[in-house]
């Protein structure tokens, strides 16, 4: 190494330690931001090939790593629209453009029109309820509508109930199909559901023994029945068989039935769960989904990434499913402003699917990541890098005497 090679080390040197207390120092200023994730300086050594007289020496440069896996302490804030991820994975979010970014920085809040922004100004991105969150293309801006009530019809319902075995045969004539003055039943039970304009609907669901182990199913819109009941003034709305096995009263036949009430969606009925045993009649389950009319008081999001919006009426609507993304090379990620990241050639493509899904980790509502910087150790790590660079500008200096020394030599 020559003594002008001596001045290149030491001057890669000072760079190199330049670098990691400019990395050092941004750590320190976001001890306190929501989801940063510590800057880190890899050291390379740097060699100019073969070693000889006439060549200059080697020394070192650094590339600066975010280690963007890491998880960070969790503190609880009471925020519902405030989101954390506990284990691997980013929020997908966009700017006002429409690009795309990842981030773990979750403190999001509703702006004037009502969509979910967080502090650095991005807008969580999620798949409408019925949308499959595992394409990009299938996401979009999340927007909490405070201006409008909400209402959902009804599209599956489930009845679960135990029909007596030793019930009685009805007769034909008599029965609740042929809605009739003199028509009987065995059993009945309801079944509220709701309509398109997000009405409550009652229905009627009568059941009669018609022979060993087959039961005749009926059911009614509860606004046509006469004061006394039969006759309705609607013929019904289904009429179905249901056939269990003697062996052990499990239902055989007719575990599904499918129904379109005036004004409402076509419904689902689950009935797979109904049994006939020696027992009295008992219902054991009976729900619908959809909604009344009501306006929004609160979000839920789930640890499944289902947001959802609580109603004054007390019920939920499920709106959206805030999906988690990966990439193949975390560390590799792009670090922009704002605590985001855009994938690159190194990293590999954006891929999202539903928390847990794929080793993803889950989502923590009412919560925030903290910052995984820790005070104590970035000022440690300071000092010998200050130490460092001290000791390169030391080193400048000596080749400097020893140049000087050598230009006076007479």
């Amino acid at each position: 190494m020559t003594i002008f090679g001596l001045f290149n080390t030491s001057i890669m040197g000072m760079s190199a330690q330049s670098n990691a207390l400019s990395n050092l120092s941004e750590n320190i200023a976001n001890v306190s931001t929501t989801g940063y994730k510590r800057a880190t300086t890899q050291f390379l050594t740097v060699l100019n090939g073969y070693q000889d007289a006439n060549q200059f020496g080697g020394g070192v440069t650094t590339r600066s790593r975010y280690d963007v896996s890491s998880q960070a302490t969790i503190a609880t804030t009471g925020n519902a629209s405030d989101l954390a991820i506990r284990g691997k994975g980013f929020f997908v979010v966009s700017d006002s453009a429409g690009g795309v970014f990842l981030t773990r920085a979750g403190s999001f809040a509703p702006d004037s029109q009502g969509r979910l922004v967080n502090t650095a100004g991005y807008y969580l991105m999620a798949a409408p309820t019925g949308t499959q969150p595992d394409a990009l293309s299938n996401l979009q801006v999340v927007r909490i509508h405070n201006d409008r009530l909400y209402s959902a019809p009804s599209t599956s319902a489930v009845l679960s109930a135990n029909l007596p075995a030793t019930s009685a045969i009805v007769a034909a004539a008599d029965l609740p199909s042929a809605n009739a003055a003199t028509s009987t039943f065995t059993a009945k039970s309801s079944l509220t559901i709701y309509d398109n304009v997000g009405a409550a609907k009652v229905l009627n669901v009568y059941f009669a023994k018609t022979a060993a182990e087959t039961w005749e199913m009926s059911i009614y819109d509860a606004a046509d029945a006469t004061s006394g009941g039969f006759p309705y003034a609607n013929p019904a709305l289904l009429t179905q068989t249901l056939t269990f096995d003697p062996a052990n009263g499990s239902i055989l036949t007719g575990g599904t039935a499918t129904i379109t009430p005036t004004g409402a969606s076509t419904i689902t009925v689950d009935l797979s769960n109904t049994t006939q045993l020696g027992a009295p009649f008992v219902v054991n389950y009976v729900n619908s989904n959809g909604n009344a009319a009501g306006a929004v008081r609160l979000v839920n999001v789930g640890s499944d990434g289902v947001l959802s919006y609580q109603l004054d009426n007390g019920q939920l609507v499920s709106a959206y499913t805030i999906p988690l993304a990966e990439v193949r090379a975390p560390t590799e990620l792009f670090n922009f402003t704002g605590n985001v990241y855009v994938p690159n050639r190194d990293s590999g493509e954006i891929s999202v699917s539903s928390p847990g899904a794929g080793g993803r980790g889950t989502i923590v509502a009412s919560s925030l990541e903290s910052s995984a910087v820790d005070l104590a150790t970035e000022l440690s790590a300071m000092i010998i890098a200050q130490r460092c660079y001290t000791a390169n500008t030391q080193s400048f200096q000596t080749t400097s005497e020893i140049l000087q020394v050598l230009n006076n030599i007479k």
